[in-house]
């Protein structure tokens, strides 16, 4: 009897320790990967003897049939509940023994019948992230695992994980955005140095968009392959969005001032209203000033963002120009160019200016992907770089913070003025 509704290996209840988000992140990516894996193995065995049938019956001779008992695996983050799927190939063994004295029957490389304690399992999580993509090194990555590396791990079964993380991007880039509001955008082109078939650009950049919902929780929303974060690139990434049912413009839309983006985002989403991060500012502005002017700088520039009116912070922005204007034009100048845009979460809820003056939502996300990406040599193409950040993030994911004042909201969506942060009453 076939039994296609649990294919998991369970994890323990009880939180292990140490319990920080990026070991939980690691280890639910693990547990995922790991539960792949085992399946893609057995898919592949069952598929490499699909055209084997009973002459009498016609029926295949190697089918699923439900799962093993589970059992359990002491690794040093805890026990693993792990719940194998049973392969029925007796029939098939039974007429290979017949024919040519080798009996065939399924043993998993990866999960062997009589593991029950793990080899250097501290050493599983990153390397199943750092090397779980790569064909070449994914039987590395299980040798952690195993304590010797798998000799029967087909690269067809590689193949086919992978192909799994594809669709699943896929699917999840074409999902329908019907009925979604998202009333703050955050937006950045990351770049990440991996090896790439394309020698031309090892750099390749990956635009993210993150979004917050009416009700206040962040979402990822877009996750797509850019060419050097031009207008073109960014076009598509939002006609794609609006295409599948994004009707709304955000209210505010947050990131660098790359051109490429708010050029795109004026044509499909012109009604929202552009903030620029102060931390990819403060940074353009440093680097046209001299090393030693660096402290006292950036003490005066966040006397900009920090103030508590937008008035104030007129005013610390006028003295900033004022006192560099004269010796370093091109940093006064940097910082003069975008100043409404720099400026524009004055008009929106105080509670929410920590989250709007900056791009921080999708900074800190790619945080731990960076450091992991920037470690492994074997991501190979653009598309394998592209859904390993994607499978990455989405881990994450589960961890992201919602935004603090919800409550103003629908406030924001109803279009209700905001003065330095206080809403002001109806006429």
């Amino acid at each position: 009897m076939h039994d296609d509704t649990d294919r998991t290996i369970r994890l323990p209840t009880q939180t292990p320790t140490p319990s920080d988000a990026l070991t939980e992140v690691l280890r639910e990516g693990a547990h995922r990967l790991l539960t792949q894996a085992i399946e893609a193995e057995v898919d592949q065995h069952i598929s490499d003897h699909a055209h084997q049938r009973d002459p009498a019956t016609g029926h295949r001779l190697v089918v699923r049939n439900g799962h093993m008992p589970p059992r359990s695996i002491q690794t040093p983050l805890g026990d693993l509940q792990v719940r194998q799927p049973r392969v029925d190939d007796r029939a098939l063994a039974a007429v290979s023994d017949q024919t040519n004295g080798k009996p065939v029957r399924f043993s998993s490389s990866i999960l062997p019948k009589y593991l029950r304690r793990t080899k250097a399992i501290d050493r599983l999580i990153p390397w199943l992230y750092l090397k779980g993509i790569s064909s070449s090194d994914f039987g590395e990555a299980l040798a952690a695992l195993l304590g010797e590396e798998p000799k029967n791990l087909s690269p067809n079964v590689i193949i086919r994980l992978k192909e799994v993380w594809r669709q699943e991007w896929e699917k999840w880039s074409q999902r329908s955005l019907e009925g979604k509001r998202y009333v703050y955008l955050w937006a950045d082109g990351v770049y990440f140095n991996v090896r790439l078939e394309d020698h031309e650009n090892n750099r390749q950049c990956i635009l993210v968009i993150i979004g917050a919902t009416d009700t206040g929780k962040k979402e990822l929303l877009a996750v797509a392959d850019g060419y050097r974060e031009s207008e073109q690139s960014w076009l598509e990434v939002l006609r794609e969005l609006k295409e599948r049912g994004l009707g709304h413009s955000p209210r505010l839309s947050v990131g660098d001032g790359a051109l490429g983006f708010w050029k795109a985002l004026r044509q499909v989403f012109p009604g929202s209203e552009e903030q620029r991060c102060w931390v990819h500012k403060t940074s353009n502005v440093l680097a046209k000033l001299p090393l030693g002017q660096h402290p006292p700088a950036k003490r005066k520039l966040q006397a900009i963002w920090m103030a508590a009116t937008r008035e104030q912070a007129e005013e610390a922005f006028a003295r900033f120009v004022s006192d560099y204007d004269v010796k370093y034009p091109k940093a006064a100048a940097c910082l003069e160019k975008d100043r409404e845009q720099l400026l524009a979460f004055y008009s929106f809820p105080a509670r929410h200016w920590k989250h709007l003056r900056t791009s921080n939502p999708i900074e800190s996300a790619f945080a731990t992907v960076r450091l992991r990406t920037d470690k492994t040599k074997g991501c190979g193409t653009r598309q394998a770089c592209l859904t390993m950040v994607f499978k990455l993030v989405q881990a994450a994911e589960r961890h992201w913070r919602p935004l603090d004042g919800r409550e103003h909201l629908e406030e924001v969506i109803e279009g209700i003025r905001f003065i330095d942060g206080l809403r002001q009453a109806a006429a």
